[in-house]
């Protein structure tokens, strides 16, 4: 998502004539110290969306280091992918080096010249589609995406977590495609998002109609955003086109490895869903207790707003605490704190008592 701010310092692409920006990221430590020198160091970075307690790796085949990525390895991915998304033998699966490689390479797999975003949301997805000199509009409700060559949701949304039910999602999906378009769904943070009691699984790929493709990004919910993992599923043919623009070996030996034992792993992901929401309910507490009104999020970020965001941004980063800043002047974004010693002192540099809630692995 576009930002604004210390730690970014360029005009977020979400402003008004701003379509040639560029896009910045969370994460970004070096500006931040750079901009901050007398700032506490470790810096606690709550700037991403990503799970700071991440999957225990373990230990990893010598092989994933010294060989070539191989074709078994491959399929056992795919195949712990498959069931822990849910999806059915008639859906492709592809993997990618992160889903961001697979944004990018959208633009020369689907045609058309307009394309229609739900948003305001994660910014690559209106820029790639404008750097390729497609027409792009920013919608704000699903209906108006009826009639696009491509239409984009992000589901849940980032940064305010909106969330649109399978079923919704599906009857958006099949007017899309009745009306000649495709429709890309972005659930990278779909792994954290617990469904309702009785209802359908959380996510699209359930009810999945042809001529959709669904992304899901692994490193956020399982920590490990380095390990550069994601995947792309749905229209076999279109699915199939992207693994040949990816090209052989698109992703390392070892992140195969690791994503096929993470995915298989549904008892930690359980637990660590648990542990998000908790300590999501813990990081509301304070910031409310800071004036923050909550807007919205996932287990994974909070998105708050504050009258002074600007300021408040800049004294959390004087206290060694990267946060989200964007161009919408009172928004701020929230990470989750890893460790005790990293809430107690977010809690004091938000000026609150640091007792505030309890951890959710205490």
């Amino acid at each position: 998502m576009d930002s604004i701010g210390e730690a970014g310092g360029a005009v977020a692409s979400d402003a008004p004539g701003a379509s040639g920006a560029v896009v910045l990221h969370g994460g970004d430590l070096a500006t931040a110290r750079r901009l901050h020198p007398q700032a506490p160091e470790p810096w606690i970075d709550l700037s991403t969306g990503i799970n700071p307690v991440p999957y225990p790796v373990g230990a990893i085949a010598v092989e994933a280091w010294t060989r070539l990525p191989g074709r078994d390895a491959a399929d056992r991915l795919i195949a712990a992918a498959r069931v822990a998304y849910g999806a059915g033998p008639e859906t492709a699966i592809v993997a990618a080096p992160g889903t961001q490689a697979l944004i990018q390479r959208l633009p020369d797999l689907l045609p058309g010249p307009d394309v229609r975003v739900l948003g305001f949301t994660y910014q690559e997805h209106e820029a790639v589609w404008r750097r390729a000199g497609r027409r792009v509009e920013r919608v704000a409700e699903a209906p108006a995406l009826v009639g696009a060559d491509v239409a984009v949701i992000v589901n849940p949304n980032n940064p305010d977590g909106r969330l649109i039910a399978p079923a919704a999602l599906a009857e958006i999906a099949r007017a899309v495609v009745a009306a000649g378009g495709t429709l890309v769904v972005d659930e990278a943070f779909m792994d954290v998002i617990r469904p309702e009691p009785g209802s359908f699984p959380a996510g699209l790929l359930p009810l999945r109609p042809a001529g959709t493709l669904v992304l899901r990004s692994f490193g956020k919910a399982y920590g490990l955003a380095g390990l550069r993992l994601g995947f792309a599923l749905g229209d076999a043919a279109l699915v199939t086109r992207l693994g040949a623009a990816l090209g052989p070996w698109a992703v390392p030996g070892p992140a195969l490895e690791i994503g096929a034992r993470a995915l298989a792993d549904r008892a930690w992901l359980e637990v660590a869903t648990a542990r998000l929401e908790a300590d999501a309910a813990r990081l509301d507490r304070l910031l409310v207790g800071a004036g923050c009104t909550i807007v919205g999020g996932t287990p994974l970020f909070r998105l708050a707003r504050h009258d002074d965001a600007a300021n408040l941004h800049h004294r959390l980063a004087q206290a060694g605490i990267l946060t989200r800043a964007f161009a919408e002047p009172t928004w701020l974004r929230f990470g989750l704190p890893g460790s005790e010693a990293a809430w107690t002192r977010l809690a004091a540099a938000l000026a609150v008592r640091p007792g505030a809630g309890k951890h959710a692995s205490e």
